[in-house]
């Protein structure tokens, strides 16, 4: 039998909400935006074109974090706008699906709806570029239930830079923004950031930070991915880190062999070498990358905790898929 999941990132909040998004938006994505193609025939949560949907989670007591994704294109000024569209659109999917899913207020409460067989949505961001602009945004946004934030994409930003940018570090608005965000209970995401930003976040930050969709860098030798050193920083801290999907992350070989339940095995079971077995987590990156058919959605998760169970037996599987974030949120959330 299939058992619960909390997953610490998806992209599927954005991709519903793009059709319905000011065109000032579509605009300023640019090339980076969704093509025709990649979005959904419609834009409904309960079922749609996506990697994940009310009806894919299936018979799975769910957790997702549903990260609002900010592209690095947009300017400060203009993020905070496009947040309010894309979590609207979701708050009120949430709504018109309320005897299937829930919005989180905050972590009291995920455990017990898991508990029932529930569903739960989080509310998260990517990029949180609109901090840079008005860094009281973060205790508002705490306030009105965003549990995580990362503090960049892949370019270089007004708060941190991300892996494709030059060895840049934290801004100093950047570093004031982790400050508020512990203060205000938001959980830091250090996913995308490059190794200087990653040095900088674990010189200043007090509380555990969170890596919601990285990898193994010395599995799969990406600049996305983890080292073992940060791995182990994020350890120590109490924090967590999140198995993400996208092939390119999973193995160096993705071009030419897809990877496989085996591929996504051999990076927990690294971290698990490393003493990860309160660390490690899931981090989908449902609908914000191409997938491996052995999780090309989250109707197939129940074949996959198959696959975690035969490698790691039951106890470490739970702990993975649901376990290990559920205690870090109700520990260092809110």
């Amino acid at each position: 039998m299939a058992y619960p999941v909390f997953d610490l990132h998806c992209d599927t909040a954005d991709r519903l909400a793009w059709p319905g998004l000011d065109q000032r938006f579509h605009q300023l994505a640019g090339s980076e935006s969704f093509s025709p193609e990649d979005v959904p025939g419609d834009t409904r949560l309960a079922d749609n074109g996506c990697h994940l949907s009310i009806a894919k989670m299936g018979g799975v007591p769910w957790a997702q974090c549903f990260a609002c994704f900010i592209y690095d294109e947009f300017p400060p000024e203009e993020s905070f706008a496009f947040y309010r569209q894309v979590m609207g659109h979701l708050e009120r999917e949430v709504t018109d699906n309320a005897d299937a899913i829930a919005l989180a207020a905050g972590p009291a409460g995920i455990r017990d709806a898991l508990g029932r067989g529930g569903r739960v949505a989080v509310k998260t961001i990517e990029n949180a570029r609109m901090f840079a602009a008005d860094p009281s945004l973060v205790e508002i946004l705490a306030g009105e239930g965003v549990l995580m934030a990362s503090l960049s994409w892949n370019a270089e930003g007004p708060l941190g830079s991300g892996c494709d940018a030059p060895a840049v570090g934290l801004t100093r608005t950047g570093a004031e923004v982790v400050r508020r965000m512990e203060d205000a209970g938001m959980v830091l995401d250090v996913s995308h950031l490059n190794d200087a930003c990653f040095s900088d976040v674990a010189r200043i930050a007090e509380r555990p930070f969170v890596a919601s969709h990285s990898n193994s860098r010395a599995v799969c030798g990406h600049p996305r991915n983890l080292t073992d050193a940060q791995f182990a920083e994020i350890r120590d801290r109490g924090g967590l880190v999140g198995l993400n999907y996208c092939p390119d992350f999973l193995s160096e070989s993705f071009e030419t062999a897809e990877p496989t339940e085996d591929d996504l095995c051999r990076h927990v079971e690294h971290w698990l070498d490393m003493g990860g077995e309160d660390v490690v987590a899931l981090g989908s990156d449902f609908d914000g990358t191409d997938l491996p058919s052995c999780i090309s959605s989250a109707e197939k998760m129940p074949r996959l905790q198959e696959a975690f169970e035969r490698r790691f037996g039951e106890r470490i599987a739970r702990k993975l898929c649901a376990e290990n974030a559920l205690a870090f949120f109700e520990r260092c959330a809110g």
